[in-house]
């Protein structure tokens, strides 16, 4: 379904004024939380995201353990009061994929051997969604996870890239627009929506999905850009981490 709304003009100009290269707001603040081992709030365009992680501990049940390694349980949920329509509480078909795959990816870069028989619990909480908020859950995940202690490969992150296209006056659409960080809009009424995760240090793919369809052209530099937004949103996960451990330093001297 298209929208009657120009997604992007002719000058390039989305409908928050961004560029087709240009990343929403992004706030990032870890160690929220006091009575989990490691948390992080995250404020992503309209999106507001807050995770606890609690472990490594032992897994329970206990048929759930494995022998030689930990498993890492990401559970995604969206409050019912995170989108315009209210959503029926409690998990989904679209929580239970989302959690698996994050899971999956985190498992990637958390050094699981270390800790076998034991398991560590990863909460997404999307307090409010706009769009991306599998984006913003698993990056508010990767600084919880260095917030907890848990020893990584390196801090996981993740952006999305897809293609949207402008509406003329006779209500055709005027080609496809390859832009970075869909917007709420540019989601519900794009063409394509490519969602990555990656280890910034060895660009190693930890998660892609894509929705829509692109041309080989176009996935490539839909990559390309959500490779860049990842890129900077690793350096603001940094930023947090620091500011975190630098305000505990102050307070001990």
């Amino acid at each position: 379904m298209k929208s009657d709304i120009e997604l992007i003009d002719a000058n390039g100009k989305r409908l928050d004024g961004r560029t087709n290269d240009q990343l929403r707001d992004v706030k990032i603040e870890a160690g929220v939380l006091h009575r989990a081992d490691g948390s992080c709030y995250l404020e992503w365009g309209g999106n507001k995201v807050v995770v606890a992680v609690y472990g490594p501990r032992e897994a329970v049940p206990r048929h759930t353990q494995d022998p030689l390694r930990a498993i890492v349980n990401a559970r995604y949920n969206m409050a019912a009061f995170s989108v315009d329509d209210r959503k029926r509480p409690g998990p989904d078909r679209r929580s239970r994929e989302i959690s698996k795959v994050i899971s999956e990816a985190l498992e990637k870069v958390v050094l699981i051997d270390l800790y076998p028989r034991a398991a560590i619990d990863v909460n997404i909480e999307i307090l409010d969604a706009e769009a991306g908020t599998r984006c913003a859950g698993l990056t508010a995940a990767g600084v919880a996870l260095a917030d907890a202690g848990i020893p990584m490969k390196d801090i996981p992150v993740a952006c999305a890239a897809g293609k949207i296209g402008a509406e003329t006056k006779d209500g055709k659409v005027s080609g496809g627009h390859v832009v970075l960080d869909l917007g709420k809009e540019e989601d519900n009424f794009g063409d394509a929506d490519l969602p990555i995760a990656i280890s910034p240090r060895t660009n190693e793919i930890l998660l892609l999905q894509m929705d829509g369809h692109l041309t080989e052209d176009e996935f490539n530099k839909a990559m390309d850009l959500a490779m860049k937004g990842c890129h900077d949103v690793s350096k603001l996960q940094k930023d947090a981490l620091i500011n975190k451990y630098a305000a505990d330093v102050e307070e001990v001297e």
